[in-house]
Parts: C-alpha cells; sequence; structure tokens
C-alpha cells in the first residue's frame, strides 16, 4: 500500500511539474511581450509559435527533474531541500531547452521556416520561465507537503516502523526517528533477544518479541519498514532476520554496526565476477567532479572581480595600520591528503608563532592585531580564498582546509579524520553553516564533513552557499 501511495506521488509530481512547466513558459511570453512590463524592439513573435514548443518544455522539465533525483521521495528533506531541488532541475531543464531549441532550429528547421524564426525563443523568455517555473512547482511542492504532514499529526498515511535490535544502535535510531515526527513514521516496538539485559522497551515503545518472531510481528502490526539495528557479534542472527523478512512485503534498512569503517557511501564493484565493496566511495567523481568544477570557476571567478575593490580597501588598510604585507600563505592539507598553500589577508603580527610554534586560535588571542580581530569577526580574512578556488586547490563549497601540523595530531585521535581529504577542500562548508568552526568539537565537525561528502549534490552546494550569505560571515567562534 505504502509503495503504490509512493508512485501515485510520484506520478502527481511528473504530471504537475510538465502542466505547470507548460504554464509557467506560456506566461513567460505574455510577461515579456503582453504585459508591457518590458520594452519589445525587435517584434513580437505570434503566440503560436510558442505554442509549438510547449509540448516540449512539458517533457523537458520532468526529465531534468528526475535527473537531478527529485523524483527519488524521501521524508527527511526540508523546504530549503525542496527550493534548491526545484531551482536546479528547472535550470537544468533551461540549459537543456536552450541547447535544443537552437539544435532543432539549426538541423531540422527548413530555412524558408529560419528566417521566420519559426521555435526560436527569446532569451529573456527563457529566465523568466525560470522564475516563475521555480515558483509555480515550489508552491505546488509546499502545498502537498503541507497536506501530507497534516494527514501524518492526524494519523493518516503513517509509515509503521518495527526496529530489530533495542540496544545501543536501535535505540539510537529510535531517538533520531521520535526527534522528526513531522516526518510521517511511527514506530510501532521492538524485536530483540535481549533487550540491554532489561527485557523492557524505550522511551515508552514496547518490546514485541524475539527475533524470530519478526515475520509474525510484520503481519500483526502491518509493519511498513523494518529497521535491522543489530551489533556485529550478532552477524548471524541478522542474516537470519534479513532472510525472513525478505518473505514479507516490508521495506527493509539496516543499520550497519560498522560506523568506524564504512563512515562513506559503500559501493559495490566486481573483480572479473568477485563482488568488492568499495567502503569509501564518494559521489564527487566524474562528471560530477566537471560540474562542480565548473561551477567554481565560474562562481569565484565572479566573486573576484566583484570583491576586487573591497580587497584592495582591506589591504591598504592593514598596512596602513601594522607592519608586514597585507597576505600571506600557509600551508594546509586538501585533496588526497597532498598539501597546498591557502591564501589569507594577515590578521596577526609579524612572526606571531615564532615563541609558541603552531597553536589553536582562541579568544582575545594576544596575537591578533586590532584590525585583524575584526577581521577575523566578519571573516574577511578568508576572501583571498577565492583566488584558491579559481586555481583549482580549494572548492567553494567543502571540508576546511586545515595545517599539516594539526592534521597529524587528529588523525590519531579522531575515528575517519582523513576521510575528510577525499573531496577539495571548501571555502565553506556544512560543518560551518551548522555552527561547527572555530575552536568547538572537532569530532562533531568531521560528522557534518563526512556526511556532506556522503550526501554531496548541486543542490547541497548551492543550499550550503545560501546558508552562509543568509546567516552572514559573523560567528562566535571566528577568532
Amino acid at each position: 500500500m505504502v509503495k503504490r501511495y509512493n508512485r501515485l506521488l510520484v506520478a502527481f509530481y511528473v504530471v504537475s511539474d510538465a502542466l505547470l512547466a507548460m504554464a509557467a513558459f506560456a506566461l513567460a511570453y505574455a510577461v515579456r511581450f503582453e504585459s508591457g512590463l518590458l520594452a519589445v524592439t525587435k517584434g513580437q513573435p505570434p503566440f503560436a509559435q510558442y505554442l509549438n514548443v510547449l509540448p516540449f518544455i512539458g517533457l523537458l522539465v520532468p526529465l531534468a527533474f528526475h535527473l537531478q533525483g527529485s523524483y527519488r521521495l524521501r521524508r527527511g528533506r526540508s523546504r530549503v531541500d525542496d527550493f534548491f531541488a526545484v531551482l536546479v532541475g528547472t535550470t537544468l531543464a533551461v540549459v537543456m531547452g536552450i541547447a535544443g531549441t537552437l539544435y532543432f532550429q539549426t538541423y531540422y528547421v527548413p530555412d524558408a521556416l529560419k528566417d521566420l524564426g519559426a521555435y526560436e525563443v527569446s532569451q529573456l523568455v527563457w529566465a523568466i520561465f525560470l522564475t516563475l517555473n521555480v515558483a509555480l512547482t515550489l508552491g505546488s511542492r509546499l502545498t502537498v507537503r503541507h497536506v501530507l504532514e497534516r494527514r501524518w499529526r492526524k494519523g493518516i498515511g503513517l509509515k509503521r516502523v518495527l526496529i530489530a535490535g533495542a540496544g545501543d544502535l536501535g535505540r539510537a535510531v529510535a531517538d533520531k526517528i521520535l526527534e522528526h515526527r513531522d516526518l510521517g513514521y511511527r514506530i510501532e516496538g521492538f524485536v530483540d533477544d535481549r533487550a540491554g539485559g532489561d527485557h523492557i522497551g524505550y522511551r515508552g515503545l514496547p518490546l514485541l518479541g524475539t527475533l524470530a518472531e519478526t515475520s509474525e510481528i510484520i503481519q500483526q502490526e502491518h509493519i511498513d519498514q523494518l529497521y535491522v539495528a543489530l551489533p556485529l557479534d550478532e552477524h548471524v542472527k541478522m542474516l537470519a532476520l534479513v532472510e525472513n523478512a525478505n518473505r514479507e512485503v516490508v521495506d527493509i534498512k539496516v543499520v550497519p554496526d560498522l560506523l568506524q569503517v564504512i563512515a562513506l557511501r559503500a559501493r559495490l564493484e566486481d573483480l572479473d565476477g568477485i563482488p568488492i565493496i568499495d567502503l569509501h566511495d564518494v559521489p564527487l567523481r566524474g562528471f560530477n567532479a566537471v560540474l562542480k568544477r565548473g561551477m567554481d570557476i565560474g562562481l569565484s571567478g565572479l566573486a573576484l572581480l566583484a570583491l576586487s575593490v573591497p580587497m584592495a580597501v582591506i589591504a591598504l588598510i592593514i598596512r596602513v595600520t601594522s607592519p608586514g604585507r597585507a597576505l600571506y600563505r600557509q600551508e594546509r592539507m586538501g585533496l588526497d591528503g597532498k598539501s597546498f598553500h591557502v591564501f589569507k589577508f594577515r590578521s596577526m603580527y609579524i612572526d606571531a608563532e615564532r615563541e609558541t610554534g603552531p597553536i589553536w586560535a582562541q579568544e582575545n588571542d594576544p596575537r591578533v592585531t586590532p584590525i585583524g580581530r575584526w577581521l577575523r569577526r566578519l571573516s574577511l580574512d578568508e576572501l583571498p580564498q577565492f583566488w584558491n578556488v579559481f586555481v583549482g586547490d580549494m572548492s567553494l563549497v567543502g571540508p576546511r582546509p586545515e595545517r599539516p601540523f594539526f592534521v597529524e595530531q587528529f588523525k590519531h585521535r579522531i575515528p575517519q579524520y582523513m576521510l575528510r581529504h577525499k573531496v577539495k577542500a571548501g571555502l565553506t562548508g556544512w560543518a560551518q553553516v551548522n555552527g561547527w568552526r572555530g575552536n568547538t568539537s572537532i569530532e562533531k565537525r568531521i560528522e557534518y564533513d563526512l556526511y556532506y561528502i556522503e550526501n554531496w549534490s548541486v543542490a547541497l552546494d548551492m543550499k550550503i552557499i545560501w546558508l552562509t550569505v543568509l546567516k552572514g560571515f559573523f560567528h562566535k567562534h571566528a577568532y
């Protein structure tokens, strides 16, 4: 029933996205040529010319959303996630639309019709279409979300969850689900042969039976999802449990008790017929890496142009207020553990670490100049790193780079620390926009960095950039 419901919801999204896209395209024509808001200087093409393109738009937008992953339903998506998914999907549709119409017009439209501008679409219409389609589609998504959340609060359409394992791992799963009641999950209870030694449930959730009784409990409680959260030493029981549960109509999700090993997304490979599990696969490979690099070059180039005057003013102030160069280079560790030199505005006195050596920045740090203190508070000392992004040492978004001296310490003390070097270091990151920067928990920072690496997407990058701008560069731990 739940899977059928999901298929119907996806079908609704596909149909509504196609219809809204065609409506947005028609409205874009009206705004451009009929509203009188924008001057028409090269003549007004007939609306029939744009009607020829409408079926193409109706197919193109759902295809772009599919390529972007918008139809992979996940209840954990936030409203911000929805916005960037729609924005990236529509932008991709516009790029494909421009390329498609130019290609079709070049190779398939007769010369006589080319002179009449058949199938030609105004660039301004494309821009208006992008804005209107994002607004209409996002409005549709938020309306559906509002309706679903109201149903879930009333107990309608909930996914019934059973957790196999009432130990620490199973209880951690329960905590996360209970923290997000708005996602439409309801935990019916646990199954376990040894429920932490106390043979009772957790947080009011009952212990429904043993692992051997899982199949019967799935049927009796009409379970939709089974979370298998057994400890590593119960591996044999887990295999038997999954084998039995596979005979029921239930989604099975295995929560690995191997987090110290499988810290990133695992991928199944083939070695001449032998299945091999790559424990540290990352999405940022191949085309994704090229796409991210293109974004870095374009956005960092624009930032360098836009900030050239403010950066020159900052450099002048630094030179006037304290002796020494305005810029300095510092060695950091980046992609694949290779070092590079990061550029920063100088915020400390010359030779500030001559006696102490590398030490962690602290509040009221005596090494920092008065101007440097403000630069650090506002993160303006980091602006020259746009050049590092432009030349390819860094990316706009990624784990913040650290000095090799500290890396050598952290990698022996913090599990999975070196996995953050599977991608380029970033000017801003998922950990930073969530408050984990400066003198805060390194463990939490690594947790957020690894989440970013495993779940990378263009939409996530845009979300992080937006949150960086929205929250500003000021941070209480930036000193």
